[in-house]
């Protein structure tokens, strides 16, 4: 049976289950039922969570489990009194991290500066913009911006990728589709001559592909499991051909993808 699994936090609750699903992933034999209860941040609010806890509690028959980042030790003081099993994610770190800065923590909740806040949502919304101008392709004139250039086929990954990365580290990122007329070609594309240091590949495995491509253009040339193949063995020749880094993300998550690119380029919380 599904044991239910609740993130509490007196904000987005993002971080509550971040961590928390990291933590519940060592589990694999385990099933969760993942509830986010965010913005707690009152004694009403917090005692209403406690009411969610107790009624999955008694429909399951089992202890739900129960991740909390709220700062407000009262507001947590009621959660305890629920029937899960309290995991307090930021106690465990600034009970520690108190010990040996010598310093009280401030307990504020939503501490960012909101100069700081402003900064961080132009920065992605601006880098969000960018991404959807430049998908798949669309402007070519505007690579000389991009800090890195997302090539593939088709259905290979690019534009979530460019999305996430945009959303969550407000990096520049553009996307290029690989088509059959480049890969006639024994050059890179001409868009993309002048960008090489910036680009990056993604491929998948052929059978993955067909299976993406066939739920948009089923029955079709473009989504045979021959076609992916052709398309997959050329663009990877491109790749290393020319030097640029790739990644297989057939058994990635668009998260992990986003953190490799990150790595291997060197991006990676440069912009935090």
């Amino acid at each position: 049976m599904t044991r239910p699994a609740f993130f509490i936090s007196d904000s987005t609750g993002i971080t509550a289950e971040t961590l928390g699903s990291s933590v519940l992933a060592q589990f694999e034999s385990q099933k969760f039922e993942h509830i986010i209860v965010p913005y707690v941040d009152n004694a009403e609010k917090a005692q209403s969570a406690v009411e969610k806890i107790n009624r999955a509690a008694d429909a399951c028959g089992k202890q739900p489990i129960v991740f909390d980042t709220l700062v407000d030790e009262n507001l947590r003081a009621i959660i305890a009194t629920s029937k899960g099993f309290i995991v307090d994610v930021l106690g465990t770190f600034v009970g520690q991290l108190e010990a040996a800065l010598g310093e009280k923590p401030s307990r504020t909740v939503g501490r960012l500066q909101n100069a700081d806040k402003d900064m961080l949502y132009k920065q992605r919304i601006d880098a969000v913009n960018y991404a959807l101008d430049n998908d798949d392709g669309a402007r070519l004139n505007r690579y000389d911006q991009a800090e890195v250039i997302l090539i593939g086929v088709s259905r290979s990954g690019k534009t979530p990728t460019c999305l996430y990365l945009a959303m969550q580290s407000g990096i520049f990122v553009a996307n290029y589709p690989i088509t059959d007329e480049d890969m006639e070609s024994d050059r890179l594309p001409k868009a993309l001559m002048d960008h090489r240091s910036r680009l990056f590949g993604l491929t998948i495995e052929a059978e993955r592909l067909a299976a993406i491509r066939s739920e948009r253009r089923p029955d079709t040339r473009y989504a045979s499991l021959r076609q992916c193949e052709d398309e997959l063995r050329q663009a990877e020749a491109m790749f290393k051909r020319f030097g640029i880094p790739y990644l297989d993300i057939t058994h990635a998550s668009v998260e992990e993808i986003a953190t490799r690119v990150l790595m291997d380029t060197g991006l990676r919380g440069h912009k935090r």
